[in-house]
């Protein structure tokens, strides 16, 4: 018997994975509704598979892995989403997730995910795995794009690839516009460029939206 704990918010989604896991050497031990509850759920369940939904109250199934992962908790991850971005599932690719199954496809691939976890191995799809590449890659290349600008500077560049205005981009970050324009002059500098509009066109280019 291999044990199960759940973490998903939407009660009619625990109820399809327990038909679903129904009659099976797979045990659901316990079920949590939002993402704070999952390391004192795996310290007194015990569980050997934890299945996380991406998107819950509080703290995001990623962010859940994110805390697991740093304190050095190894459990075999599924995580479960109806839609995952990009940057999301880059990320949990880098944290080691062991598997992702799509919501709507739970009722043929969560068996198989499962059982693959349970051998120690990892369970993607290939669709999702291409686009994990794909998507790591433009990080990559923005990376050495943005690698000489500070914190402040990275944000301002992306909020202009993103069309914002000066005075658009002052208000979302608490700044005055006559300081966007300062640093503005000093991203143009280090980057050697001379315009916000072929600012723009770097940053999308490289995959920054």
């Amino acid at each position: 018997m291999t044990n199960i704990l759940i973490a998903d918010d939407h009660r009619i989604i625990v109820s399809g994975l327990e038909a679903i896991l129904r009659d099976t050497d797979f045990h659901i031990v316990g079920t949590v509704e939002d993402g704070m509850e999952v390391a004192g759920a795996l310290r007194s369940l015990a569980p050997d598979i934890l299945i996380l939904d991406v998107r819950m109250p509080r703290k995001s199934g990623i962010e859940a892995l994110r805390d697991l992962r740093a304190e050095g908790n190894r459990i075999p991850v599924a995580l479960l989403t109806a839609e995952i971005e990009d940057d999301a599932l880059v990320e949990a690719v880098r944290l080691g997730v062991d598997g992702v199954v799509l919501k709507e496809a739970a009722h043929s691939d969560l068996l198989p995910c499962l059982e693959t976890l349970r051998e120690g191995g990892r369970w993607i799809a290939e669709d999702l795995l291409t686009r994990a590449e794909g998507a790591g890659a433009g990080a990559a290349a923005a990376g050495d794009l943005l690698a000489g600008l500070n914190q402040r500077e990275r944000a301002i560049a992306g909020l202009i690839a993103q069309g914002l205005r000066n005075r658009d981009i002052a208000a979302e970050l608490d700044m005055n516009e006559g300081t966007v324009k300062v640093y503005l002059y000093r991203i143009y500098k280090k980057l050697g460029i001379g315009s916000r509009t072929e600012l723009a066109i770097r940053m999308r280019d490289k995959g920054v939206r």
